[in-house]
């Protein structure tokens, strides 16, 4: 894929107001703690989970509540913060100096992770929910790397915060007998030597080797480990920081690849996209993707990066009719099938989000099946869906879809597989936690 940015970075200016969105959080429930004219702090509470009101959502700067924005059913789509010169910030208890983690009960850290809005980082498979703290997981995953294009490698994140990882590293021991540090094994970029030696698995394979779910599939020994919890490199970085700070931290490295800026931006949780990339405010027929290519949601350019996100990416709508496509040799157009010249290019691709034709019956092909990363049957998955037999969906492994998109992007019938299995599974997941 053209547009991958190299090994600089940059800094981005100063933003005079940040923006949160509650919508792009899978699960919650939300209830929101402040109202439009509020004045809150770098830290305060903008919103919890209904379904635990221990699970809180900080505020990333400090200034006053602008506006509120709804979406469907007063989902809260957006949270815009005016921000003040002075950025006061709320206090948490931290570790005193030369204090390590081990030092406090895992109550203790529990508590200090749900008041200081770092808990909701850790989060749980197969459903990637929010990590229940009552409960003890088999194992907690961190995968270091993140191969959905494009996403800042670990040498970015970690520059400087090695003792942070660390730190957060020893937290997370105090909450799962196992910790899995999965590193990349084909060409492990430069890392801090205290970082390599902790990495206790290399993955191997492209996109979504990095999975905590793909990891689970291949190394799981019993049907417990399904319910491991994972954390991402960089939010163990903000983890460490936390507990060593007492403040809630916001400084994050964000992937950019856009018309004018193709970058590592260091940035802060909040920053509105068009800060990052001005140019996205006037472009037409191209869309804003947060979080990745793959698993990202289509934002507006006024959106601002949230709390998960660490890649913005802006591609074209793609929805414009190529004339006499059908007689042209395609050297350039990407396809999983050997249909096109493309198949003897090695080189990267222009990419856009037009599917390039219309959602046709599934022919049962079995290009989603040769590419899914656990082994599951996506097709009879889905038809098992569509006929209401969950329990035949299940037996398939509808749990174990780590819910990548490569299902969809292959299917020369345009079917969106990977988003009826989402749907399936979230639906799934209501109807447990409500027996």
């Amino acid at each position: 894929m053209t547009g991958a940015p190299g090994s600089t970075t940059q800094t981005a200016g100063p933003v005079d107001r940040l923006i949160v969105s509650a919508e792009r959080i899978s699960h919650i429930k939300t209830r929101l703690q402040v109202k439009e004219g509020d004045r809150v702090r770098l830290g305060s509470v903008l919103f919890t989970d209904k379904r635990n009101p221990d699970m809180r959502f900080l505020s990333p700067g400090a200034g006053v509540i602008e506006t509120i924005e709804y979406g469907p059913r007063r989902v809260i789509r957006a949270i815009v913060i005016q921000l003040d010169r002075t950025e006061e910030q709320e206090s948490f208890k931290s570790l005193a100096p030369g204090q390590t983690p081990e030092s406090l009960s895992r109550s203790e850290l529990v508590q200090r992770l749900t008041e200081g809005g770092i808990w909701p980082f850790i989060r749980s498979l197969p459903f990637r929910d929010i990590a229940d703290p009552g409960i003890v997981p088999p194992a907690i995953i961190v995968p270091l790397d993140c191969l959905d294009p494009f996403h800042p490698p670990p040498a970015f994140y970690l520059e400087g915060a090695e003792d942070d990882f660390y730190t957060g590293l020893l937290a997370l021991s105090l909450l799962a007998p196992i910790v899995n540090v999965v590193g990349n094994g084909q060409d492990p970029p430069p890392m801090p030597e205290k970082t390599q030696r902790v990495v206790t698995h290399r993955l191997n394979g492209p996109y979504p080797a990095d999975d905590p779910g793909v990891f689970i599939y291949h190394t799981r020994a019993d049907a417990q480990d399904n319910a491991s919890w994972y954390i991402h490199g960089a939010d163990v970085v903000l983890l460490g920081k936390f507990l060593t700070t007492g403040r809630f931290p916001v400084q994050r490295v964000v992937t950019v690849s856009a018309p004018g800026v193709i970058s590592h931006v260091h940035t802060r949780i909040g920053a509105p996209i068009t800060s990052l990339a001005p140019a996205v405010e006037n472009l037409q027929d191209y869309r804003v993707i947060a979080g990745g290519v793959f698993r990202g949601q289509a934002v507006s350019p006024g959106a601002g990066v949230n709390y998960y996100e660490t890649a913005i990416t802006v591609l074209p709508e793609g929805n414009k009719p190529e004339f006499v496509g059908f007689l042209r040799p395609g050297f350039r157009k990407p396809s999983h099938w050997r249909a096109f010249l493309s198949a003897f290019n090695p080189g990267p691709f222009d990419r856009d989000t037009g599917l390039h034709g219309e959602e046709r019956a599934c022919i049962n092909c079995g290009a989603c099946a040769e590419v899914c990363p656990v082994d599951i049957l996506p097709q009879f998955t889905m038809k098992s869906l569509v006929a209401g037999e969950i329990e035949e969906a299940l037996a398939h492994g509808l749990l174990d879809c780590v819910e990548c998109g490569l299902c969809s992007y292959v299917c020369p019938s345009k079917v969106e597989l990977c988003e009826q299995l989402r749907s399936a599974r979230k639906t799934f997941y209501k109807e447990q936690a409500a027996s």
